[in-house]
């Protein structure tokens, strides 16, 4: 890999880093000069990411298990990244679950707290802790979407509410915050070569399976890989996309418009 200073000096928190779109990222900003902290709930995991990022980069990484569902875990979250770094300049809101629900199953309320709070509560509560610091650096929240916001399913109908509602949140962030020099964005994804893709579709047939129907569906050709993500991180969160605030950027090879199956 060749290593840039684009992000110098710039501190970048990556929520959900320990796999798949998060830890692509949390790599791609390191191997773009930035100081990272990757988190999840996986500490294994994170410490062989945050390894990883320090050997592209040589700079400063910061691993952080954490459970987002947990206030404290969320706090300290953020406490240990201002304590090591003293400042903020990009804040990746990236951890989410996408877990099957329907409204005639009987434990629904369960599994709208549960998405709910993970893709909306946590994004909330980070977002406002980070404000202030990301006003002294002139910073950017981003957070990870999905297609899902804009195409409705009856299998996962907490996990599209809850995507629709980040976009309504990135959107009034964006009003709120222009002002104050911090650009607020979301990326939309469609189906994505990752492990959460794998839990979702693994029990019902062989991933490579899935790929190849998948594949067929979109206009593109393809699926999306997590470094096309990361790629998009990178642009929205550069000088290059200063004048950027308030945008779902759709991220989707096509299907919106193309062929594709409910998501």
């Amino acid at each position: 890999m060749s290593f840039s200073t684009k992000f110098d000096g710039k501190v970048c928190l990556v929520t959900g880093s320990s796999s798949g779109i998060g830890e692509e990222t949390a790599i791609h900003l390191a191997q773009l000069g930035a100081n990272v902290v990757v988190t999840g709930r996986d500490e294994q995991r994170i410490k062989l990411v945050a390894e990883k990022c320090r050997k592209i980069s040589g700079k400063k990484v910061v691993s952080v298990a954490a459970d987002l569902l947990n206030d404290r875990d969320v706090e300290k979250l953020f406490d240990t990244t201002i304590q090591v770094f003293g400042r903020l300049d990009v804040l990746v809101n990236n951890a989410g679950v996408g877990d099957l629900s329907y409204m005639s199953d009987p434990n629904i309320m369960e599994m709208y707290t549960k998405i709910m709070d993970t893709n909306l509560r946590c994004v909330v509560m980070l977002s406002h802790l980070a404000m202030p610091f990301l006003e002294k650096t002139k910073g950017c929240i981003i957070n990870i979407s999905s297609i899902a916001s804009m195409k409705p399913s009856p299998k996962t109908t907490c996990y599209c509410m809850s995507k629709a509602a980040l976009d309504m949140l990135t959107k009034c962030m964006s009003l709120e915050l222009a002002p104050k020099g911090v650009r607020v964005n979301s990326i939309n994804p469609a189906v994505t070569d990752t492990p959460l893709l794998e839990r979702k579709y693994g029990h019902i047939m062989p991933m490579e399976k899935v790929k190849e129907i998948r594949s067929k569906q979109y206009p593109i050709g393809r699926i999306a890989q997590p470094y096309d993500i990361a790629c998009a991180v990178e642009y929205l969160a550069s000088e290059e996309a200063s004048f950027i605030t308030g945008i779902n950027l759709l991220m989707d090879g096509g299907a919106l418009f193309g062929s594709t199956q409910q998501q």
